[in-house]
């Protein structure tokens, strides 16, 4: 993997079929277990996959990150699960997989991106949670953030449900 000020260089795709293995592998070693992988498969079996994009390293998938449909009043994704092999995270695997996802998004037409995560490490990207408050998801807290991708949010509040998966993991 290429570097550049000490920040990883890495090429960002769209999921390809015959990726699913390796994506696996990345979730399961980057969680520590299974639960985030399985929810994974059922997202793409589900047809909830809306943007799948893999992090590569040479023919290698180093990362993954995964935005599937909300149930929102406006067009909305929910970014989950983000996931970098443990030996390359810290190196802005991660960093290029939420903007090349953000990109997508907006490219795509969706109104919004909400997040589950470390306001610290989301709000480099623009997540905020002041942004969520209004919204009801059994998510809602401090760490429950939105990020407009076209101007203001449509509306400040209403509900938002993540993909159905998310309330089955396993």
């Amino acid at each position: 993997m290429a570097s550049h000020r000490g920040v990883a260089v890495v090429t960002v795709r769209p999921e390809r079929t015959g990726d699913g293995a390796a994506i696996n592998d990345v979730i399961v070693h980057a969680f520590g277990r299974t639960d985030e992988a399985r929810l994974v498969a059922q997202l793409r079996q589900d047809g909830d996959a809306a943007i799948s994009l893999v992090a590569i390293d040479g023919d290698a998938v180093i990362g993954h990150v995964l935005l599937s449909p909300m149930s929102a009043p406006f067009r909305a994704v929910g970014l989950a699960p983000l996931s970098v092999a443990p030996v390359h995270q810290r190196r802005g695997v991660g960093a290029a997989l939420v903007n090349a996802a953000i990109a997508q998004a907006r490219h795509d037409g969706w109104s919004a991106i909400f997040v589950l995560g470390d306001p610290a490490y989301y709000g480099r990207f623009g997540f905020r949670a002041d942004l969520a408050i209004g919204f009801l998801s059994p998510y809602a807290g401090p760490h429950f953030m939105a990020l407009p991708l076209a101007g203001p949010l449509p509306v400040a509040s209403g509900l938002v449900a993540y993909a159905t998966a998310f309330g089955n993991p396993g």
